[in-house]
């Protein structure tokens, strides 16, 4: 499933920025084209904000059918997860769960992904911290340097079993710890297992309008 139900308010006025062109190409498309084109990907659900499942954008309206589908998003990751899981055929043994504000995400990191998946794993897309890692407290003093060498930057997709996905939703409940933040801590919270898989650092999460700026480079660069 791809999630794209976000309002993207980062990304400064306009249209949701998974829809914004980058190079001419909507986002969400770039994001969807290497899952849409995989052998392994029975299906594909996009969450999106309720009132574009109804109205989707017309280029978007025309790849809906057997292996597109869309659903309405919720007001958190979590719950737009939740909603695209329900959606998918009972034949998709293996759910993968990918942003659409990572365009640029590469065949073979999809591949590593379902085979750990396939293996009974939860398995994340990553990449190593190489920066200086500073924890800050009030007024923006540094408390101290964090030991980097353990330290990876989560990406998508995100692979698992079905069933410990599911699982690991259920066990999450509506309690009140602060929402999870992706489908790797639902499933590290329900105590199930999970692990990296070194990914590209070209599969950049769009966030702000300079992102964009970064993914024209990038989209010129990779074509």
């Amino acid at each position: 499933m791809v999630v794209a139900a976000g309002a993207g308010v980062r990304a400064g006025p306009g249209e949701p920025k998974q829809f914004r062109p980058i190079l001419g190409v909507p986002m969400l498309l770039r994001a969807l084209r290497p899952f849409t084109s995989h052998p392994d990907v029975v299906h594909v659900v996009v969450a999106l904000p309720p009132a574009y499942v109804e109205r989707p954008p017309e280029w978007l309206a025309k790849l809906l059918g057997e292996r597109l589908s869309l659903v309405a998003g919720g007001a958190q990751r979590a719950d737009s997860v939740r909603a695209g899981l329900a959606a998918l055929p009972a034949e998709a043994v293996v759910i993968l769960v990918h942003d659409a504000a990572r365009p640029f995400v590469g065949r073979e990191t999809i591949d590593v992904v379902i085979g750990r998946a396939r293996a009974g794993v939860g398995a994340v897309a990553a990449v190593p911290l190489n920066d200086t890692v500073k924890e800050v407290v009030e007024e923006r003093r540094i408390n101290k340097t964090v030991e980097r060498t353990h330290l990876w930057r989560a990406q998508t997709p995100q692979g698992f079993p079905r069933q410990m996905l599911e699982a690991a939703y259920a066990k999450r409940g509506s309690g009140k710890a602060s929402p999870p933040t992706d489908d790797a801590e639902v499933c590290e919270r329900a105590g199930l297992p999970v692990e990296v898989v070194t990914d590209s650092p070209y599969n950049v999460k769009i966030t702000t309008t300079d992102d964009f700026r970064i993914a024209e480079a990038l989209a010129r660069e990779l074509r």
